[in-house]
């Protein structure tokens, strides 16, 4: 499955996509608002958004997409990569349990 991240720190990026392929996840990362963010979020199997870290146009566009898209998000103050882990562990736990999960 390909897990989005929509903010973040650029430093971290390595370290977001480790802890994602120890799980056995494809991660993508927007760092910053990207032309036609929407669309490329809607392959998406889940979103994390870091609300402290991104700004107010990348989340709407965010959210509006996994909205149109009935795709799983997550929302995260925190940025660190032990709060990523977390979100990683609540897919999987949704993900085996058969949940929606931040919709």
């Amino acid at each position: 499955m390909r897990v989005s991240v929509v903010g973040g720190m650029d430093r971290l990026e390595q370290q977001y996509k480790l802890e994602a392929a120890k799980l056995g996840y494809k991660l993508r990362v927007f760092n910053v608002l990207e032309s036609n963010m929407s669309a490329k979020l809607a392959s998406s199997g889940a979103v994390v958004l870091f609300t402290g870290k991104v700004s107010h146009e990348a989340r709407i566009q965010a959210v509006n997409a996994a909205r149109a898209c009935n795709i799983p998000l997550l929302m995260c103050h925190s940025c660190g990569v032990c709060a990523f882990r977390d979100c990683l562990s609540c897919i999987e736990k949704a993900g085996s349990n058969g949940m929606r999960i931040g919709l």
